[in-house]
């Protein structure tokens, strides 16, 4: 069990700079590391101020550099959105420059606005993710490989770099989606799954889905290896927790206006942030996600850990328009009370044992 960041990189306004917030990230990832945190994600997008890094791969070949220990993951990489012999290629040579701290996030993709400035179709997103996936092990676990699928061809092809992690970095497959969840599952990938802005009924939810789906594929639950994102934040000052609450309702409210394509996009690419009909409060967020004072995220935290079983729980960090030196104390504040005060308290918890495991299948 490990903690991470993960890092939206997200620009609410422009009185900050894409180099400032690119920059930003960079010292909260130095941060993270002299710290002893465990991992740190960088998420994809494009074409607007929701995300400003457009590719996870280059900010983890800089962040290799300037880190010594913590794992760097793609959180995610928008498979559609590559040429699978040039993302297997990119993936073995990071690989290579963080001496083999690369994990590799993988997802579908969601927003129709990237798709379509991208010319690939949105409908198209799973297969393509599914045919994707295939190639990234064949590509990676492989000194040659070829392929033939619905959307990708390969002539058998050998890739010159070659991933440090043998046989390849660890592949996370982000959704909760049925059908990526059972490849998860079946081919022993991770899983890497958001509790949005739910409380532990969602998470219950999450694992008994992850439970039924390892039963149905003669595996067991507990051994699928599951990591979870949340937006969190601790501190006695309600100023800063009521920043942060704003900040995580800005991410969502974005999030969604570019999934349901209702966004009002103006000045090139500012998304404006507009309400979401029936969205929680800030007191009714306050009451589900693991933020208030230090003891109430200890004890939210703990709770969450025990319902999903991940191995790795991280937590947003740069997203809004949250101050940057007020985010650097957040970390010593995990680093120093929150992961220690967890760790001790489930350090000796029972392995999981989900319910009906007698009924596992048989592969």
């Amino acid at each position: 069990m490990d903690f991470g960041i993960f890092l939206l990189m997200q620009q609410r306004n422009k009185h900050k700079t894409s180099y400032e917030i690119l920059r930003d990230a960079v010292e909260q990832t130095r941060v993270a590391d002299e710290l002893g945190f465990g991992g740190a994600w960088f998420a994809e997008h494009h074409f607007t101020n929701y995300g400003m890094c457009s590719s996870p791969l280059t900010m983890i070949a800089h962040c290799a550099a300037v880190t010594k220990r913590i794992r760097l993951g793609t959180g995610i990489v928008v498979a559609p959105l590559y040429t699978p012999a040039r993302l297997i290629a990119d993936i073995a040579m990071v690989d290579q420059l963080s001496d083999g701290r690369l994990n590799v996030g993988v997802g579908s993709g969601y927003q129709q606005f990237e798709f379509e400035r991208f010319g690939v179709s949105i409908e198209q997103s799973k297969q393509r993710t599914l045919e994707m996936l295939d190639m990234l092990e064949l590509g990676l676990g492989q000194p040659k490989f070829s392929y033939e699928g619905e959307y990708y061809r390969q002539p058998p092809s050998a890739i010159s770099q070659r991933a440090l992690q043998s046989p390849m970095p660890p592949l996370w497959i982000t959704s909760v989606d049925p059908t990526f969840v059972s490849r998860a599952v079946r081919n022993e990938n991770h899983l890497f799954v958001s509790g949005g802005d739910g409380g532990l009924e969602k998470l219950q939810n999450t694992r008994a889905l992850i439970d039924k789906t390892a039963r149905a594929e003669g595996k067991d639950p507990a051994s699928v290896k599951v990591g979870l994102l949340r937006a969190a934040y601790a501190s006695d000052d309600k100023a800063e927790v009521e920043k942060y609450l704003d900040c995580s309702r800005y991410q969502r409210r974005v999030a969604l206006s570019m999934k349901r394509r209702t966004a009002q996009i103006a000045d090139d690419y500012q998304v404006a942030e507009t309400a979401v009909a029936g969205e929680p409060t800030l007191d009714e967020s306050r009451a589900l996600l693991p933020v208030g004072s230090v003891d109430t995220v200890i004890e939210r935290v703990i709770a969450e850990i025990r319902t999903l079983r991940p191995v790795h729980y991280c937590f947003q960090t740069q997203m809004g328009d949250f101050d940057q030196k007020t985010m650097l104390r957040q970390l010593e504040t995990w680093s120093k009370v929150i992961i220690p005060t967890v760790q001790q308290e489930i350090a000796n918890d029972p392995p999981y044992a989900p319910a009906n495991v007698s009924e596992l299948a048989v592969a």
